[in-house]
């Protein structure tokens, strides 16, 4: 596969992941602007990746059944919709429901790297997804530093705005330079559902790695869904430029995630994201004691972002090993799970942050990451095969028939 379109792939992953984490660091402006208080605000972040989660599951499975350029024309039009919607927002409850929208149209990132792994040879799938997703990941981190100064100077609305009109631009440009493939599923809607089902049936590795992602995305997002409200209860008083700038701490993670692909390639990516769950874990307890201090909260963002990069890319070279007629729909079950973990995560920290502060935050960040090491130790107990041969698809439902 040519490598400019890998990093087109990688910088357009950037762009529409922005999208969903725009939220983060204007929570606070969000409750000034309505006259709302924090613990209602957060719904804002916890129904975006509620969305995100949703299209993960109805929409994205498409990419098997639906020529993916077509797929990814659609969705991103459908996203600039709901960014203008947001944008318009009078109240907290449309602004919740705009953002329930962004996240379900906002799945371009996660078509990219079934679509790019299957027009790669095997032995270079984990590097090519590495960068997609090392592109995604700096359109995360950096979409908190870029929403928390614009919503400084500008206001919270104009960011998406800003958003809106990228949608545009990047339907069109993705739309000339990806090339068109066939779809491999020639059933109907539902029966391309059901087949979802299935798969978490018959592969044991894709449970693994479904069950550990959501346990490490919930941890994720139970600390990024209440560090604004951190910083803000803290003497200085930070505000959502500083919040937002904490994305910037967690750039080595892009560096790090090619490099995960890498070794994902050419070693035993099990034994990655196991560590990675460990640093999870070590990330919550420098943020448990950090004492408000800006420098030791810097080094915990470091770890989480590295640990939470190296596990999912290392987790999603795994997946594509499984099946390649059915790799959308194995990424969806996979990525749904995750950000279904991923909104769980969310309401966790919400609701931790509400009734006993940071100390019940970092607990329950604790408690998630130490679950997804259990499942990986229980998975190496029982001696689950790390590299599963492909099996084909017999079912009538897989192929389609009825």
């Amino acid at each position: 596969m040519n490598r400019s379109t890998v990093w087109v792939m990688a910088v357009a992953a950037a762009i529409v992941i922005a999208n969903n984490y725009y939220n983060q660091p204007l929570l606070v402006d969000f409750a000034k602007s309505f006259g709302v208080s924090e613990r209602a605000v957060g719904l804002v972040p916890i129904l975006t990746q509620a969305g995100y989660a949703a299209g993960l599951i109805f929409l994205l499975p498409l990419g098997d059944m639906v020529e993916r350029r077509r797929l990814i024309t659609v969705t991103l039009g459908l996203a600039a919709l709901a960014l203008t919607a947001a944008a318009l927002a009078r109240n907290l409850a449309w602004l919740a429901a705009a953002s329930f929208a962004i996240g379900f149209a906002s799945i371009v990132p996660q078509i990219l790297p079934p679509f790019a792994a299957q027009l790669t040879a095997p032995r270079e799938r984990g590097s090519v997804v590495g960068i997609i997703m090392g592109g995604l990941l700096c359109g995360i981190l950096l979409s908190r530093v870029v929403a928390g100064f614009v919503g400084l100077y500008l206001g919270w609305q104009a960011i998406y705005w800003m958003a809106a009109v990228a949608m545009l631009g990047l339907a069109a440009s993705l739309w000339v330079l990806l090339p068109s493939i066939a779809p491999s599923f020639s059933g109907r809607y539902g029966a391309l559902l059901h087949s979802l089902g299935t798969l978490l049936r018959s592969e044991p590795v894709l449970r693994e790695t479904s069950a550990v992602g959501a346990l490490q995305f919930a941890a994720f997002s139970a600390f990024w869904s209440t560090l604004a409200f951190y910083l803000f209860s803290l003497p200085e008083a930070y505000g959502s430029a500083v919040a937002g700038g904490f994305g910037l701490a967690g750039i080595v993670g892009v560096f790090i995630a090619p490099l995960a692909g890498k070794l994902a390639d050419r070693g035993n990516p099990r034994l990655a994201v196991l560590w990675s769950s460990m640093l999870l874990t070590l990330a919550y307890l420098i943020f448990a004691f950090s004492r408000g201090a800006i420098p030791v909260l810097v080094l915990g963002v470091i770890l989480l972002d590295l640990a939470m990069q190296a596990g999912h890319v290392s987790n999603m070279t795994r997946n594509y090993e499984l099946r390649s007629e059915a790799i959308s729909r194995i990424n969806t079950v996979y990525m749904g799970t995750r950000f279904i973990g991923g909104a769980l995560g969310a309401s966790f920290g919400n609701f931790a942050w509400s009734f006993w502060g940071w100390w019940g935050v970092c607990g329950t960040g604790v408690l998630l990451t130490l679950g997804a090491v259990a499942i990986q130790i229980f998975a190496l107990r029982t001696r689950l095969p790390a590299e599963p041969a492909p099996q084909p698809v017999a079912s009538s439902a897989e192929r389609g028939e009825t």
